[in-house]
């Protein structure tokens, strides 16, 4: 019997988190909640459960908590109803 052993290729540890957000994805857009399945100091995982999520958009948390950081995200990754982004910037003004 073999093991198989996935390598690990993020910087920092990832963290489950379960936490709702406010997802902004262009003007005009009205906001929508995304769940924030787990979190690192890189980026989120988000449940999607259908919504169409463009390849950059806005993150506010709702009571932040360790690596939770509004601001803006980049899509890295998509599988079925998740997608991985990596944090890009912070939020500079009111969004």
């Amino acid at each position: 019997m073999s093991a198989i052993v996935l390598e690990e290729r993020r910087k920092t540890p990832r963290q489950r988190l379960g936490q709702l957000a406010t997802l902004k994805i262009g003007v005009g857009i009205p906001e929508r909640c995304v769940l924030i399945t787990n979190i690192s100091a890189e980026g989120v995982r988000l449940q999607l459960n259908g919504l169409e999520l463009r390849d950059e958009f806005v993150l506010l948390f709702h009571g932040k908590g360790g690596d939770a950081r509004d601001g803006t995200y980049k899509v890295v990754w998509r599988q079925g109803q998740d997608a991985g982004a990596k944090f890009i910037s912070a939020v500079t003004q009111n969004v």
